[in-house]
């Protein structure tokens, strides 16, 4: 079923929306929620990073106290290491499936939280699915570092000075784990704690705004 501008095609593996591209050439965004979220909660901030671009929006599969993630996790900060595994083949295969469907190239992921950590994951296991990631207070993914194969894919990791949830050593080791496949990493520090502040809008309009016209 299609509704303009926003369309949701319910026979796709995942709950999601999707905004078509105003202008040929703009990077599609995948927009990835933080815990509580969903499909709806980063289509304002798809919209004002990259005006132009097509924004696909899904939402996690996984149930936290009838909240909505993209994968288990144990307690604060402690995850489900297997479970990401398999929710980010999970979605990596929905964003071929969806690439298919609305003929889109490969996104660049924008993810918050428990989006920004499914999104590593997805870089580390699933390196040819995305052309790229901003990642917004992520923290090391996976137990094990994979052997991907990311050959210069941009990542921007906005990390906050005051976080509570993400210290500031496990985002520097996530940098360097995506650098160590290969990765260009540009990793950020804003004066912020775990929510996104505009510091986080301006630094990431920017990046976005200077990637490769899409093909």
């Amino acid at each position: 079923m299609t509704t303009s501008p926003l369309a949701a095609d319910a026979a796709l593996s995942f709950t999601h929306r999707f905004e078509p591209a105003l202008r040929p050439g703009a990077a599609p965004l995948l927009l990835l929620h933080g815990t509580g979220g969903d499909e709806n909660d980063l289509l304002p901030l798809g919209r004002a990073l990259s005006p132009d671009a097509a924004l696909l929006s899904p939402r996690g599969k996984v149930l936290e106290g009838g909240m909505p993630r993209f994968f288990r996790r144990l307690s604060e900060g402690v995850f489900d290491h297997q479970d990401v595994k398999r929710r980010a083949n999970e979605l990596a295969d929905f964003i071929g499936e969806a690439r298919a469907k609305y003929t889109l190239p490969a996104p660049v992921a924008v993810g918050f939280s428990n989006g920004a950590n499914i999104a590593a994951a997805i870089l580390l296991l699933r390196p040819e699915v995305l052309a790229g990631a901003v990642l917004l207070r992520a923290m090391v993914p996976l137990e094990q570092e994979p052997a991907a194969g990311l050959s210069g894919t941009p990542v921007l990791i906005l990390t906050g000075a005051m976080d509570p949830i993400v210290p500031a050593g496990n985002a520097t080791a996530l940098a360097r784990m995506l650098e160590g496949s290969g990765a260009h990493v540009e990793h950020v520090t804003v004066p912020a704690g775990h929510g996104l502040t505009q510091s986080d809008l301006v630094k990431a309009k920017a990046w976005i705004g200077a990637l490769p016209v899409a093909r």
